[in-house]
Formats: C-alpha cells, sequence, structure tokens
C-alpha cells in the first residue's frame, strides 16, 4: 500500500490535484481520506460557539481517528469515514465505508504539522498557489457552501485562516517531497506524480471499477 499526503493552504486548490492524479491512475486503485471529513464534532455548541472554533487550528482535527484509520486500512480492514458538515459543525450519524486499496490518498491543509501522520506518509505533496487566488476561492467556497455572507467570510479569513496558515501550514512546506505550484492547474507535476505511483502499481493486478472523489 503506497501513502500519499497532499496539504497545502485552504483554496489552494488540493482536491483539484486529487482528483486529477485518481483520473490518471488504473481504476479501483484509490482510497480517499479527506482531513475535513475528521474535524471533532461540535454540533453539541450554541451558534455564537460555532463562530468562534478555529478550523484552521491543528486542534480542531481529530488526527488520533485519522491515524487509526490509516493503520486499519494498512491492515486490510475496511473503514468508516466520518461525514462532516461545516454548516452545523457536527459530524452525521451516517458514515463512509472505505476499502483498503493500492494507493491511499491524504488531503487536507493541516496533514503534514501531525508528525505521527506525518511519519505514515511515504510521498508527501504540498500544493502552492498565490495568496490572492486562495482568498478568491475561499470567499466563493464559504459563500456559496458553509452559509457565510462576504462579510463573515473576510472576517474569518483575516481572524483565523490567514494567520494560522503562517503558523502551521506553510512551514510544513518543508517537509514535502514535492511542491506544486500552480495547483491543478500544474498539468507536468501531476503527471510526473501519477507516473510515479503507475509504476508502484506495475506489479499488482488491477480491478476494473473507478474510485472518484465526490
Amino acid at each position: 500500500m503506497l501513502i500519499i499526503g497532499i496539504a497545502g493552504g485552504s483554496g489552494s486548490g488540493k482536491t483539484t490535484v486529487v482528483n486529477k492524479i485518481i483520473r490518471s491512475l488504473p481504476k479501483n486503485t484509490v482510497a480517499f481520506l479527506p482531513q475535513d471529513a475528521y474535524y471533532f464534532d461540535n454540533g453539541h455548541l450554541s451558534t455564537e460557539e460555532k463562530r468562534k472554533i478555529n478550523f484552521d487550528h491543528p486542534n480542531s482535527i481529530e488526527f488520533e481517528l485519522l491515524i487509526d484509520d490509516i493503520n486499519k486500512l494498512k491492515s486490510g480492514q475496511t473503514i468508516n469515514q466520518p461525514i462532516y458538515s461545516y454548516v452545523t459543525c457536527a459530524r452525521a450519524k451516517e458514515s463512509i465505508p472505505v476499502e483498503p486499496k493500492r494507493v491511499v490518498i491524504v488531503e487536507g491543509i493541516l496533514i503534514l504539522a501531525n508528525k505521527k501522520l506525518r511519519d505514515l506518509l511515504e510521498i508527501k505533496l504540498f500544493v502552492d498557489t498565490d495568496s490572492d487566488d486562495r482568498l478568491m476561492r475561499i470567499i466563493r467556497r464559504d459563500v456559496q457552501e458553509r452559509g457565510r455572507n462576504y462579510n463573515d467570510a473576510l472576517t474569518h479569513y483575516e481572524k483565523f485562516v490567514k494567520p494560522m496558515h503562517q503558523q502551521f501550514i506553510e512551514p510544513t512546506k518543508l517537509y514535502a517531497d514535492v511542491i506544486i505550484p500552480q495547483g491543478g492547474n500544474n498539468k507536468v507535476a501531476i503527471e510526473m506524480i501519477a507516473s510515479r505511483i503507475r509504476l508502484n502499481l506495475a506489479d499488482y493486478n488491477v480491478p476494473d471499477s473507478n474510485s472518484t472523489v465526490s
């Protein structure tokens, strides 16, 4: 099993990179674990308390569960990946079954900030995108998907996203084996990475169905 970590700032295009890598690999070879699924369940908090949650701080993520799930996949077990909602700040009662695959991709802003998790990653990638481009994507996403208005999105960026990026995310670039500038637009880097993964898979028989990221 090859475990790949894809980190980078919020709005950097990590999910686009993940999708393009998966589409370039043989069918049914990839299990995908998004860090966002492993935020602690804060559904019990008041609306005012939920507004104060710092999603860009390492303490907001249940790394122990994420690490445990990766180890279960390595041992051949199917896991139950949590489903997290930014709108309710809670985990759903349902979960997503994830089966072991030849490749496991772990994606998230802080996955290189946790040493135990970092030590499990055999290939570490960092998606590096201009801060202005990230800000535009973050505002658009927060308004369309996370129930914030324009002013709330800007305030959240200034109070949490930007300082946490500088403190916890940008420094983890040093741990990356490969830095991917321009995110999902960097076709050359993505193809080089996919080629490296395909070499790793060359000795294995590949089933027919495909794995994609929603």
